[in-house]
């Protein structure tokens, strides 16, 4: 009688991570990430496309940053072309925690305006992390063409890595402010803001940005007597 080859303990876990229980998920996602193993990296990163839960997702994260870069990098790289965006997403919030720079030419044009509003937000913030020193100029540049995009959450999402790239992102912010479109007018003021005042809240930096470019109308228009110039937060506020 021939006996059925043992379960391996990787074979064990990689199974774990496909249980229908959440709990047996994320235990499975903590034991791999404590004992850190080759034959991990795969399974961990595939789970990462379809993972439902979020606290699973992070453990899975966590457990792929204590593997070594050279290992899930690659992985990590064929991601960003899948077809599933959550693939996309997790796999550059991944990077964003590995911090390697060595991915950086990962985060192509296409992903930082990806048409998924996730995938984009986690292109942002991976950017910030992984662009190389004298590379911020160009990358804030093309953070720039996002502005207006998307709900107050994508919006605040921008923003802070436009702030997060300093005074690289002043002139193209500038620029913006002067665009004709309203909301990109809006998003670029406020994002000036938060430069000025990082204890600024988004929320009323938004919404005075807004008014602001009510009261002034299109680039270039003379404001009527007693309006606020652009940029005049105190008197937008009375």
């Amino acid at each position: 009688m021939t006996t059925a080859p043992r379960e391996t303990e990787v074979q064990r876990a990689l199974r774990g991570l496909e249980d229908d229980r959440s709990s047996v998920r994320l235990r499975a996602a903590m034991a791999v990430g404590s004992a850190p193993d080759p034959a991990y990296v795969g399974g961990l990163v595939q789970r990462c496309a379809v993972e439902p839960e979020f606290f699973v997702r992070d453990m899975l994260t966590w457990a792929l940053t204590r593997h070594p870069a050279s290992l899930t990098l690659p992985a990590l790289r064929g991601e960003l072309r899948s077809d599933r965006p959550q693939a996309r997403s997790q796999a550059l919030h991944t990077l964003s925690k590995i911090g390697d720079r060595r991915a950086w030419p990962a985060i192509t044009r296409a992903l930082l305006s990806d048409a998924d509003d996730e995938v984009a937000r986690s292109a942002w913030r991976a950017a910030v992390v992984l662009v190389p020193e004298g590379e911020e100029a160009g990358l804030a540049g093309v953070l720039v063409t996002q502005l207006g995009r998307g709900d107050r959450r994508v919006q605040l999402s921008l923003s802070q890595a436009l702030v997060a790239l300093g005074e690289m992102s002043v002139p193209v912010l500038r620029a913006a402010a002067a665009a004709g479109d309203p909301g990109v007018r809006a998003h670029a003021l406020a994002t000036q803001r938060l430069l000025r005042d990082p204890d600024a809240g988004f929320a009323s930096a938004i919404e005075e940005a807004r008014r602001i470019v009510s009261l002034t109308g299109a680039p270039g228009r003379t404001p009527s007597p007693g309006s606020p110039a652009e940029g005049d937060w105190d008197r937008a506020d009375r």
